[in-house]
């Protein structure tokens, strides 16, 4: 079949990129997806007023993936991945590069060849000063849940709940569940559980997680489906998703306010308040939940028997069970934090919890308005080595060291790094909207409507989708 001959290609391009740090794509992909699955599941673009219209998907397989602006595809297998374009640069756009103002030339778009992504995010504008017109991923192994954020990679295998965010990788690994923001990266193999955030001279933070300790959570092997904590959460709420997708046009619920946008890929059940300019994104779940103006719960968060105040940011991956978020907290990337009935968490305002935080309370947990908090918490006494105020962290000078992390560099830089991005990502995403010129994403794909792409059923194309090219892409030679 093409779809076999496909992935073999895409294994040997992977590999040869991956002869430094001498890594072997063919385990991981091996047997990882029914080959018949890929037949079964159609894939989606969103068609908004908003977002320039252009696609075009060659010799690739698309099941079940979610596109949305300028992209292109080609020698691909795509499953149930989501690729988001709302954020590409336009033309026109200057930007500044150290002391240059560099002029984008053409609306940026994400072009993906050669790679094979099941269930990830990826999320578009380039921080690649080279290539700031196109978003690349090429000859990249992404596996179950990981995050491509602001990141062109050539050469990559992330593994498993893995997330790369606004960098540049050459030629590398990253482990399972290990998150990796380091402006650029090359032959490097990051091994698992690693929390780093480099910044050039400014600063540079890092977490590791105890090995013994993450297994519980997410244990994996080579060509298998992950196991652990983090696979029965998702796997027991698998089946609320297949009403969704089994219709072409989803039901949505009716109480939620005209400024705020649940998508129809979304589920939401149970005894859930939707506020005032709430992003509830595709692939998201919300259960039992109160989300205040301005929350939002970004693809694959999921929300159960929570409140957020408002104004609260979930990041990509980030699940909150049995949680209170006050105004304004940070949830980063696959992040986990669940309390229970018995054991609540409660996380004051404008609080930042670190991309790959756990937090699985076995006593009710209180932490303090204003803090930053890292690593694995399971008590009340873990936050004494795995939490700082922000204030405390802005006045951090040179080396320090705090049970499993370590920090060096300025504080008040990285503190204002993250709140800077936190006021980004809620205006980006609607949470200020009051006008037309206040718009973000929670207002501007409202009322989309969607192009299904069907894979061919049958025969020796079974699984690929048709090749197929809808608009212009603004580039005047191939890329």
């Amino acid at each position: 079949m093409q779809l076999e001959r496909l992935i073999e290609h895409i294994v040997t391009r992977v590999n040869l990129n991956l002869r430094n740090p001498r890594a072997d794509v063919r385990p991981y992909v091996s047997g990882l997806v029914a080959e018949d699955k890929f037949a079964q599941y159609y894939a989606f673009y969103a068609l908004t007023p908003h977002h320039p219209l252009y696609f075009r998907f060659h010799s690739s397989s698309l099941a079940g993936t979610y596109f949305l602006g300028k992209c292109e595809v080609e020698n691909a297998v795509l499953y149930k991945s989501d690729i988001r374009g709302d954020e590409l640069k336009k033309k026109g756009t200057v930007i500044k590069v150290g002391n240059e103002d560099v002029l984008v030339y053409a609306d940026e778009i994400i072009s993906i060849r050669n790679s094979i992504l099941l269930k990830t995010l990826v999320h578009n504008n380039s921080h690649d000063p080279e290539s700031l017109e196109i978003f690349r991923i090429r000859n990249t192994v992404a596996l179950h849940y990981s995050n491509i954020h602001g990141t062109c990679t050539e050469g990559l295998l992330l593994k498993p709940f893995g997330t790369v965010d606004l960098s540049t990788l050459h030629d590398c690994v990253v482990g399972v569940f290990s998150y990796v923001q380091v402006t650029e990266l090359s032959h490097e193999h990051i091994g698992d559980g690693l929390v780093w955030v480099r910044a050039d001279d400014a600063f540079e933070f890092k977490y590791q997680y105890p090995e013994n300790a993450l297994k519980k959570y997410v244990d994996y092997t080579p060509g298998k489906t992950p196991r652990g904590d983090f696979m029965d959460f998702l796997e027991s709420r698998k089946e609320d998703f297949m009403p969704v997708y089994a219709s072409v046009v989803p039901e949505l619920p009716s109480d939620v306010p005209e400024s705020a946008l649940v998508s129809p890929y979304a589920v939401v059940k149970g005894d859930t308040q939707i506020g005032e300019n709430v992003l509830v994104a595709q692939r998201a779940y919300v259960e039992n939940s109160q989300l205040g103006n301005g929350a939002n719960a970004q693809e694959n968060c999921y929300i159960v028997n929570s409140v957020l105040e408002g104004m609260d940011v979930n990041a990509h991956g980030g699940k909150v069970i049995h949680c209170h978020l006050g105004q304004k907290v940070f949830t980063g990337f696959n992040s986990f934090l669940r309390g229970s009935e018995d054991c609540p968490v409660r996380i004051g305002s404008d609080s930042i919890v670190m991309p790959h935080t756990i937090i699985d309370a076995e006593e009710p947990i209180e932490i303090p308005a204003g803090s930053l908090v890292w690593g694995l918490v399971n008590r009340q006494s873990d936050l004494e080595v795995n939490s700082m105020s922000l204030e405390a962290f802005s006045e951090l000078k040179g080396q320090f060291r705090l049970g499993n992390m370590t920090f060096e560099g300025a504080g008040k830089l990285f503190v204002e790094g993250f709140r800077k991005r936190i006021e980004h990502i809620l205006e980006e995403n609607g949470a200020y909207f009051d006008d037309e010129d206040t718009q973000g994403h929670a207002q501007k794909t409202q009322g989309s409507s969607y192009s299904i792409l069907q894979p061919y059923p049958q025969g020796d194309l079974k699984g690929l989708c048709p090749t197929v090219t809808i608009g212009d892409s603004c580039h005047t030679g191939r890329f």
